[in-house]
């Protein structure tokens, strides 16, 4: 089977997304499928690129097997709202003009958000003739009012219209969590085109490297109980609770809190643990993807938080799995599925969103009781090799794409005389 996958985010970046797309992209190759990925040159989240790349019309890598065309575009920092939509935008119109100069695939997918991109395999399908799968990892565009970034109006009916006829023209819909499941058949009219396929985790890579001494030696936190939040810092993640939970465990000097990753809100809640004077947080920013078994290893406590907000309940945050991989025990600050999910693996505690003397005694509760944490971290481990191995994920994907692929309508002789003119 030839896939063609449209992704703003791919491998070297380590957002979710990009591990997300990559490492399933990675697996189908290693089936045997061929695999294109069309993206960006990689410069997540601070808008600048990667050593190695440069920002070119085209140009053309092979990871782990899959083929990846990078196209140029407006490059912009994950921050503001005009310059990223120029960012989503620009690739949204440098794909469809390299589109053509592909081999036809058997089946497009595009992931949405950004929205754009997930608009451009309705592109791809019209102008290629093939069936289009849509990955739907966040609503959008009711995420973007939750958040602040644009207020209910106009536009945000407009693109409400653009959202339902995308999922009324996709051939499947790959949702992330179950709880999209409802909203997404609202607006397509038709639940059994709906797969649900959740996040997981690599489990060949996150695997402790090293003893969690060793691993705080390197991060200067010996003697410490770390407890980490690992991910983007975005207007979405409500992270102050743990500058305010810092300060109610200020005098407590066996806690130390951590976090690792970078994004809109980075440089501000840095700017204001320094003002707090908070002696008992680091921010160490954005880390390679390769360092972060490393980082796991070193913590103690994963914080996995979000903004207390409807549309939050609906969503499965990906770090649950890695920390769960990893054998974390989890402090969640989320309702919804991704609480149901913590019950149901006993993998740690839940607390309420944006409460920061809830996750303060989250914390210390796990600090005195060792065992505690550990059967947590236990539990969670044999839950996610279960029920969330990426591998396994990978595989039930591809088989969704083989019955798209096996039931799309035969082309007529004028469809094929295009296509080859196209190649």
């Amino acid at each position: 089977m030839r896939i063609l996958f449209l992704s703003h985010y791919y491998s070297p970046e380590v957002n979710a997304p990009a591990s997300r797309t990559s490492e399933h992209c990675r697996e189908w190759a290693r089936a045997g499928h061929e695999v294109t990925v069309l993206t960006c040159a990689p410069n997540h989240p601070a808008g600048k690129l990667y050593d190695g790349y440069r920002n070119r019309l085209f140009q053309r890598e092979t990871i782990d097997g899959v083929e990846v065309i990078r196209v140029w575009t407006f490059i912009a920092a994950n921050e503001g709202f005009f310059l990223r939509t120029l960012n989503y935008l620009s690739y949204m119109i440098a794909a469809t003009f390299a589109l053509p100069w592909l081999k036809r695939p058997d089946v497009v997918v595009s992931t949405s958000p950004q929205f754009f991109c997930g608009l451009t395999g309705l592109i791809a399908k019209v102008l290629r003739g093939v069936p289009w799968v849509l990955e739907i990892r966040d609503i959008w565009p009711e995420s973007i009012v939750t958040v602040g970034a644009m207020r209910n109006g106009p536009a945000i009916r407009f693109l409400e219209w653009l959202e339902r006829s995308a999922y009324r023209r996709a051939d499947r819909i790959i949702a992330v969590t179950d709880s999209f499941v409802e909203h997404i058949a609202k607006r397509c009219g038709d639940a059994a085109k709906i797969d649900v396929i959740k996040n997981g985790v690599d489990l060949a890579l996150f695997q402790r490297v090293a003893a969690p001494d060793e691993a705080k030696h390197a991060l200067g936190l010996e003697g410490k109980l770390v407890a980490a939040y690992v991910g983007t810092h975005g207007l979405a993640h409500g992270l102050d609770i743990i500058l305010e939970a810092a300060r109610l465990t200020a005098l407590e000097t066996g806690i130390v809190y951590v976090t690792v990753g970078d994004g809109a809100e980075r440089a501000r809640l840095a700017a204001r643990a320094a003002e707090m004077g908070l002696e008992n947080v680091r921010i160490l920013g954005q880390l390679p993807k390769k360092d972060m078994p490393a980082v796991w290893s070193a913590t103690d406590v994963s914080l996995i938080l979000l903004r207390r907000d409807e549309l939050f309940k609906k969503v499965l945050p990906s770090k649950m799995f890695e920390a769960m991989g990893m054998s974390c025990p989890i402090v969640l600050g989320v309702e919804g599925e991704a609480r149901e999910l913590l019950q149901s693996a006993s993998a740690g505690v839940a607390i309420t969103p944006e409460s920061a003397a809830e996750l303060a005694a989250a914390v210390r509760r796990l600090a005195a009781n060792p065992a505690l944490a550990r059967s947590f971290g236990v539990r969670g481990s044999k839950f996610v090799r279960e029920h969330f191995d990426r591998a396994k994920l990978a595989k039930r994907y591809a088989e969704v794409l083989g019955e798209v692929v096996a039931t799309r309508p035969a082309r007529t002789t004028a469809n094929v005389d295009v296509e080859r003119a196209l190649q």
